[in-house]
């Protein structure tokens, strides 16, 4: 890796790169070879205190700022990582393995635009006014405090940003965790955030596992929870924070459903398949891994998607003609070739891929099943990766039904050239976040988040300021005030 993409220690504390070698090992692991490429250590309870310490030191002085100045922060750090856009893309590519075609047109640059937006939107956080004949209540929108970030492995840079922009915007500070996998962007976000004018201590970030962000989860100085993750881990940090009565945002898991009607126009519902399953590796929570394909078309949806999945251009991360890149990690692509296997067993048919790359690296090819019906493995539990789920239906009101039938409900899409059958499926749609002849598009100025057990909250839009403020009323009486004794 260049050196001067790297961070320079493995935590950034108070304004400044901190290091704490008597902290556990973490290696960083190249997924396109399988090399050692940097070393972190996980956060001591000296690491976390100092975090702890000088995130509630600066986060008062930081609310009582304007709006106004706070937003001129966050804007000139979106500024500066718009203008590093091609090293922040290189270490995100190194971190994760994500093609460089990938990163440098989606990462980096969804943070800015989330520092972006809600850099401009921080002066215009106000209250109400309530009029009550000669009497009046006013509300004040008031930074909830301390709040801890909890990041996934697949977006480390924009799980960052889409964390520490609103709650800074609002006058939080917060402490960052990227996942053990991915250690290393979240540090040049916290970099930059510093250079930007960020006053120390307002947004650190610490390495280190479950221990780590347990501690902190559980402390009594920390106000707020987010968390990216799986639904297992939800649930644990969910309870955990739950003890205290913190205020949690939970963006979880998926097995959401896309639909293709016989309407559909076939080449954008097959675009809308491969970014729904294969676009980073499949490793993307919202994933439309459920594709219910109208009977009528289904064999040429078929036929064109294997197909078009020729066209994927698999090889070296850096190389910008590659579109498709490894799976993050060895674990990982070991639990993905588990679920393939489990597919074949249960009796899905083979369509295309199905087998680990002969090469360096945590490389699978592109997998396709059919024939899938709804109580098979690959079609009840999430896989997160490059494997796609093929179901027939006929009729509106059964798939419907079948796309439901999940304890997941972060996604769901459907393709038709039918305007009323489509406002009316998504209607119908048990799922947070969906899409209408398209799939996976996450502006920030739209809300993101699920139902039912993939979470609890929404990331990015206005509706995220709700989550990282909290409201405070006062009644102003005017006249004198009775009493009955």
């Amino acid at each position: 890796m260049p050196y001067d993409t790297q961070p320079t220690a493995s935590h950034f504390v108070n304004g400044a790169y901190l290091e704490d070698t008597t902290g556990e090992v973490i290696e960083v692991i190249y997924p396109a070879t399988g090399a050692v490429i940097a070393k972190v250590h996980a956060a001591t309870p000296a690491v976390i205190e100092a975090a702890m310490t000088s995130a509630k030191a600066a986060q008062a002085a930081w609310a009582a700022m304007t709006g106004t100045e706070r937003g001129r922060v966050l804007r000139k750090a979106a500024d500066m990582m718009r203008d590093r856009n091609h090293d922040l893309s290189v270490l995100e590519t190194y971190d994760t393995g994500k093609p460089y075609q990938e990163t440098s047109v989606v990462d980096a640059t969804s943070g800015a635009d989330a520092l972006e937006y809600f850099g401009g939107l921080a002066a215009s956080l106000t209250g109400e006014h309530i009029q009550l004949g000669e009497d009046w209540v006013y509300t004040r929108r008031e930074a909830l405090g301390l709040c801890v970030g909890i990041g996934a492995w697949n977006y480390p840079t924009q799980i960052a940003c889409w964390k520490g922009a609103p709650a800074l915007a609002c006058g939080n500070a917060m402490i960052f965790k990227p996942s053990e996998t991915t250690p290393l962007c979240a540090l040049k976000v916290a970099e930059i955030l510093h250079e930007a004018g960020l006053p120390a201590g307002l947004y650190n970030v610490i390495q280190g596992m479950g221990t780590v962000g347990a501690s902190m989860v559980t402390d009594p100085r920390v106000d707020k929870v987010s968390l990216t993750g799986s639904v297992p881990t939800g649930r644990k940090v969910y309870a955990a924070a739950a003890e205290s009565v913190k205020h949690v945002t939970m963006e979880l898991g998926g097995k959401s459903p896309m639909i293709v009607f016989d309407d559909a126009d076939l080449e954008n519902a097959v675009s809308g398949a491969i970014l729904g399953n294969f676009y980073s590796s499949g490793q993307v929570c919202s994933n439309g891994t459920r594709v219910f394909v109208h009977k009528n078309i289904k064999e040429a949806f078929l036929d064109r998607l294997a197909a078009r999945l020729q066209d994927a251009v698999i090889g070296d991360p850096m190389d910008p003609d590659t579109s498709f890149g490894p799976m993050v990690s060895e674990r990982q692509m070991d639990i993905v070739l588990g679920y393939i296997a489990k597919g074949q067993e249960e009796g899905a048919r083979l369509v295309t891929g199905g087998a680990r790359l002969d090469r360096d690296g945590f490389y699978l090819q592109p997998t396709v099943f059919a024939d899938v019906t709804d109580d098979m493995t690959i079609a009840r539990e999430e896989i997160f990766g490059p494997v796609m789920a093929v179901l027939d239906f006929e009729d509106e009101a059964d798939v419907m039904a079948r796309a439901n039938d999940t304890e997941f409900g972060l996604a769901a899409g459907v393709f038709t050239r039918d305007l009323s059958r489509a406002h009316r499926v998504v209607a119908g749609f048990e799922a947070g976040t969906c899409f209408i002849n398209s799939y996976n598009d996450a502006p920030v100025e739209a809300p993101f988040g699920g139902s039912k057990m993939s979470g609890v909250g929404r990331e990015n839009s206005k509706a995220a300021i709700q989550h990282y403020t909290q409201l405070k009323t006062v009644f102003v009486r005017m006249g004198d005030l009775e009493a009955p004794f």
